[in-house]
């Protein structure tokens, strides 16, 4: 599969059409936990802000993280290159509007600083021109604003990114091609852009085979669910309790802000 044009297009529409939705898995439930913490801690008040978000895959299958923001008072944005997903994304919303486009974050439809706030989780990591993807963000973002990016954390103390290799070997992994980064290659990443990391952090302190086969079981057999559900639980107690431990999380999440100057 290519990294732009028809075949990847074609590839992510597929995944919109036929993927299942993954909203009241008690690991998704954990995932909304550590993004909602995440702008809390990181974005200015939600109320006003204009925030962009780099994709639409939470929106129509995840954690509705655009959704809980609206619901705060943010002006909500995002792409994404899969039309089945744009419009799943829409009807996620309710009184506030979801500002959706169908497009490639690698060429934005937008203005120069355009956005308060940008939120890439999960994104770039899915073809090998990130760099441009960023370079984009950037452009869009306004003198002063705040990025949080994410990728898979190479250093994740489960191992997920080995796991997520030998299912994409094998033809098993749902997501495609995708690659991992260590927190000095993401902050390095950053820096070439032309922003100041400001934090270092990331989210989903748990096994990558836990979350994966806690998303199987909801989506396919719901009683054994709430076995994997019980198996997440002991997770949620240690990011509530040891702070600590959440820098480990499979998901990195670094902080940025574009100067001023």
């Amino acid at each position: 599969m290519t990294q732009s044009g028809s075949a990847y297009r074609r590839f992510w529409e597929d995944v919109g059409e036929n993927f299942p939705d993954l909203a009241g898995a008690a690991s998704t439930r954990f995932y909304a936990q550590n993004e909602r913490r995440l702008f809390a801690e990181h974005f200015p008040p939600l109320d006003g802000l204009r925030i962009f978000k780099s994709d639409l895959w939470d929106e129509a299958m995840n954690t509705r993280i655009l959704a809980w923001a609206a619901g705060q008072g943010a002006q909500v944005f995002g792409v994404d290159i899969s039309r089945p997903i744009v419009v799943q994304a829409r009807a996620a919303f309710d009184r506030e509007p979801l500002h959706a486009a169908v497009a490639d974050v690698r060429a934005l439809p937008f203005a120069d600083a355009s956005f308060d706030a940008i939120y890439s989780m999960g994104t770039i990591e899915h073809f090998r021109d990130s760099e441009r993807a960023l370079d984009e963000m950037v452009r869009v973002l306004r003198p002063g604003g705040c990025a949080i990016v994410g990728v898979p954390n190479r250093h994740d103390p489960f191992l997920r990114p080995l796991l997520a290799a030998v299912l994409q070997a094998t033809g098993l992994y749902a997501y495609g091609y995708e690659k991992s980064y260590s927190r000095r290659a993401l902050r390095e990443m950053l820096e070439r852009s032309g922003l100041r990391v400001t934090a270092e952090t990331a989210i989903l302190f748990i096994p990558g085979w836990l979350r994966m086969l806690d998303l199987v079981c909801h989506s396919r057999c719901r009683p054994l669910a709430r076995v994997t559900g019980a198996l997440v639980r002991p997770f949620v107690f240690l990011d509530r309790h040891l702070p600590s431990v959440r820098r480990h999380g499979y998901l990195l999440a670094t902080v940025a802000v574009k100067p001023e100057y």
